[in-house]
């Protein structure tokens, strides 16, 4: 898919005047990614009050309020298959990583050949630096942050661990692995145990603004851990919440506050270094908050880890002086996916080329956002999945002596084969097919609302779903029975992606990625 670069000069010339009367004249605008690892859509406050949530976030909602919402912003259900996006522009079937996350003993990465966000922009002058968590692989040294784009990292590489010890084990088969994980660039650091870390990845990152060589232009990426398991906060960020009454969602929105004061802290720092004026802040969730822990995306259906819109609809929005008037404090209807972020920060905001990357899935969508353009993306590939196939389907399909003939009338007919996990987005119209773990796919209010769980009313062994996503953003109505046709043209789609994808790679846990045999720690092993 091609990238699109409409009104791309324009927007540069426009950054260009809007910071000629500041000291940063010829400088191109710092940008500030945030992202939020397991954050609801009804978690954020501008979502959550009008639908019964208790949660507070007066940073987010102010630096939103004043900037760009984007609400029809999609991300992947899942963590590594979000952030492989967010660094390559491509879309996960395009780099094997189809499949799962990357656990911490799989020797997988995000495939070396891909050229990342952080490569392109240090191509444009820029100092590029992550804080916080990487989880896209790093069983070999050449997979690490600063092999691929960072001048600085200070994090964790895997994809959960405890708040304060900074500990995780990992179970293959009856042996446990266990070992630290936080790191500075490529040194295991052990002198931060017992900080939290959301206080601990804002101040990190404080600390960047804070030194940053202000000749250059400044990308941080920080990728807090709040607010995914374990449950985890100082008591007094629960405080405010005492009448939530649910252990669970009582901790998880304490977890929230502590984030969106770290996000305020991180504002404040930029202002007072002086960098705020010429700074781009980009918010996002990774994907839609697990129900089971305390998130909640009421009133969209399902839950993180499904392709229904509770787990692929994210949280999104842009910041920035920088923005046109006419855009402060507006809602962005056009259709925006994570895979935009490479092409819109590198080509619309940077001003850089986007070649020597492999062909991007991603839009430089920064001419919609500012306001001049409409959205040139048309359709989102949400995922497909071959290794996730719907259980109920395999007997019934393997069994008999008529296999061979459905299967090669499958082959004949060119058709895409429902029973896989996927779903597309074209236009109004979402398709989905395949298997969703059933206790995702509910309608849940917080807790602390009162409502009651709706649960979905399906046809047994069903395998395909149809929505007009605009009209019915809540996917009550399918609507695969009433539009056929529309079904068949979109199953030839997806029959077309898969055609042009690569294997999934998702190979065994590998038990020399023990930190018993690197000194305690997780790191490269290969």
């Amino acid at each position: 898919m091609a990238v699109r670069h409409l009104g791309e000069f324009v927007v540069i010339v426009c950054l260009t005047l809007v910071t000629s009367g500041s000291s940063y004249a010829e400088q191109l605008p710092n940008v500030v990614f945030i992202l939020a690892d397991d954050y609801g859509f009804n978690d954020v406050g501008y979502h959550g009050r009008l639908h019964g949530s208790a949660i507070l976030t007066p940073n987010l909602d102010r630096l939103a309020g004043e900037g760009v919402k984007l609400e029809n912003y999609y991300v992947q259900p899942i963590c590594s298959p979000t952030r492989s996006q967010l660094m390559s522009g491509r879309y996960q079937i395009h780099t094997g990583l189809q499949h799962g996350v990357i656990r911490p003993p799989q020797p997988n990465c995000l495939p070396l050949d891909e050229v990342t966000l952080p490569q392109k922009l240090k191509e444009n002058g820029y100092a590029t630096n992550m804080v916080g968590k990487w989880h896209i692989g790093f069983y070999l040294d050449a997979c690490l942050p600063t092999e691929r784009g960072f001048d600085s990292y200070f994090g964790y590489l895997i994809g959960a661990e405890d708040y304060y010890t900074h500990m995780r084990s990992y179970n293959v088969g009856s042996k446990t692995l266990s070992g630290y994980d936080l790191h500075a660039n490529k040194t295991t650091v052990y002198q931060y145990k017992g900080q939290y870390s959301t206080h601990l990845f804002t101040n990190k990152t404080i600390d960047v603004i804070e030194r940053h060589d202000k000749t250059k232009p400044l990308f941080i990426y920080l990728a807090y851990q709040a607010v995914h398991f374990p449950l985890e906060v100082p008591d007094s960020y629960m405080d405010p919440y005492m009448n939530i009454t649910d252990k669970n969602r009582r901790t998880y929105a304490g977890m929230v506050s502590c984030m969106d004061e770290g996000v305020g802290n991180v504002t404040r720092a930029l202002k007072e270094a002086g960098l705020y004026d010429n700074t781009i802040i980009i918010f996002s969730t990774d994907n839609g908050g697990p129900i089971q822990s305390g998130a909640n995306n009421w009133p969209l259906r399902g839950s993180k880890g499904s392709l229904w819109e509770g787990g692929i609809h994210g949280v999104g929005f842009v910041h920035s002086p920088l923005l046109p008037t006419s855009v402060k404090g507006t809602v962005n209807h056009e259709l925006i996916h994570v895979s935009d972020w490479l092409p819109t920060i590198v080509a619309g905001i940077a001003g850089g080329a986007l070649n020597g990357t492999k062909p991007l899935d991603g839009y430089n969508v920064w001419s919609s956002i500012s306001g001049t353009a409409s959205s040139p993306r048309k359709e989102i590939l949400h995922n497909i999945d071959s290794l996730y196939i719907a259980p109920e389907i395999l007997p019934s399909y393997f069994d008999g002596e008529d296999f061979l003939w459905r299967f090669l009338a499958r082959v004949l007919e060119d058709k895409f084969d429902t029973s896989i996990r996927a779903a597309l987005r074209v236009g109004d119209w979402k398709i989905k097919t395949g298997p969703d773990a059933s206790a995702s796919d509910v309608w849940q209010p917080p807790a602390e609302s009162g409502l009651h769980t709706i649960y979905p009313i399906e046809k047994p062994n069903q395998k395909v779903w149809l929505f007009n996503i605009t009209a019915d953003p809540l996917e009550r109505t399918d609507l695969s029975g009433k539009y056929p046709d529309v079904v068949d043209e979109f199953l030839q789609r997806l029959e077309e992606y898969y055609k042009g994808s690569v294997p999934v790679r998702y190979p065994d846990p590998d038990l020399e990625a023990d930190p018993a045999l690197h000194g305690g720690s997780w790191g490269p092993w290969e």
